[in-house]
């Protein structure tokens, strides 16, 4: 019988670290972990098996990176004064430390790990809430990623035997990275909702970004206005995700959770709850039951607030592919709240919700041209549901 849920961590993982000033702290890594254990989620092994990861070796990494770029992170992560700034090393974003190299490359590993694992039938779900690494590029670092293990995991997926892979990513910054590295292949929808690269980094996504000559459609981008909060971004998930998902009929659902949409993350604009992140993360593990036989594999991304947001958000994606889903009002274990304030001085959050309930107006009541975020669902289901033979007022 099949394992419900594989997670990748141990404390090896903290050491993707750009030092102590920089936003992708790794200590919101072991705090998700410590949540997660203090919840009770790693107790029965036949829920929840916990496992590490070796780093990635340069076949697996060249699958999609070229070898040029592993060679230059390689040396950088020896001597970081030598880092490659024209490939995005020793950047204010991705600044080269010693064990750069190991500690992206064991990143990946987990990914790929449970990208096999979901394929084989050795588990239903995996979940690898250190990765998500979604901006890393074939050529260069970028956006605080090195490796892109998404795209590494989608690839041995292929590489493995599925002939249709869904991607989806609710990071709010744009999936670029995943998106580069598929944008001319038929075989990978991508699919990502993120704030508008008129505001926001990569400055990128746009409906018309539709995919390469031989993809037209299977690049999919809903670009939201800044400070759209639950209800909006929970519509624009619910009119486009699930159609197209259910459309194209993929073997495997990937999806990205970075939690940098909350209305507490100091990085972008959006203002939406860790409320909505859960019933975003429940609508795409039961699109995954609904579509691809429950074969999910669900990673971690941005997010920046790393005590009241990041752990409470990716505990609950660790709580829904165990299939204990943690109700939103439990209280915060009161173990965790005692390690927070020892180590960081200050009161973590006393629920694991925000009080909000995640209500949104479903697509078929009606379209509001008065409404931002209607427009820019509409933008894209426009552009792209007409291409896959989808209306975009009624499907």
């Amino acid at each position: 019988m099949a394992t419900q849920a594989r997670v990748i961590w141990d404390e090896s993982f903290t050491r993707y670290d750009f030092g102590p000033s920089h936003p992708m702290a790794p200590l919101r890594l072991d705090l998700t972990a410590r949540l997660a254990r203090a919840l009770g989620l790693f107790d029965d092994p036949r829920r929840v098996e916990v496992v590490g990861a070796e780093p990635a070796d340069d076949a697996l990494l060249e699958t999609v990176h070229d070898a040029a770029y592993v060679a230059a992170v390689k040396a950088a992560s020896v001597d970081p004064s030598s880092a490659d700034l024209e490939r995005g090393l020793g950047t204010e974003d991705d600044p080269a430390f010693v064990g750069m190299h190991e500690a992206s490359a064991r990143i990946v590993q987990g990914s790929a790990d449970l990208a096999s694992a979901i394929w084989r039938g050795e588990i239903e779900h995996g979940v690898n809430f250190c990765g998500g690494l979604h901006h890393a590029m074939p050529d260069r670092a970028s956006g605080f990623c090195v490796y892109n293990d998404a795209a590494v995991a989608i690839r041995r997926l292929l590489d493995e035997g599925a002939e249709r892979v869904a991607y989806v990513d609710v990071d709010v910054h744009h999936g670029d990275g995943v998106e580069r590295v598929f944008w001319d292949d038929p075989r990978v929808l991508t699919i990502s909702v993120h704030e508008s690269g008129r505001v926001l980094f990569p400055g990128t996504g746009f409906p018309e970004d539709m995919g390469g000559p031989h993809a037209e459609g299977e690049a999919v981008n809903v670009s939201l206005p800044p400070g759209t909060s639950d209800a909006g971004w929970l519509r624009a998930v619910h009119a486009v995700v699930p159609q197209l998902v259910r459309h194209v009929s993929p073997d495997v659902l990937v999806t990205q959770h970075g939690c940098d949409s909350h209305f507490l993350d100091p990085l972008a604009h959006l203002a939406v709850s860790v409320d909505a992140h859960r019933a975003v993360q429940r609508s795409m593990h039961d699109l995954a039951h609904e579509v691809c036989d429950g074969r999910w594999l669900a990673l971690g991304g941005g997010g920046y607030e790393i005590v009241d947001v990041v752990p409470r958000s990716w505990s609950h994606l660790v709580a829904i592919a165990a299939h204990l889903p943690i109700p939103t009002s439990t209280p915060v274990p009161q173990d965790w709240l005692d390690h927070v304030l020892t180590l960081l001085g200050r009161p973590g959050p006393a629920h694991m919700g925000d009080g909000r309930d995640p209500w949104w107006r479903s697509w078929e009541v009606g379209y509001d041209p008065e409404d931002a975020v209607d427009r820019a669902i509409m933008a894209t289901r426009s552009k792209v549901f007409p291409v896959h033979g989808l209306d975009p007022w009624f499907d």
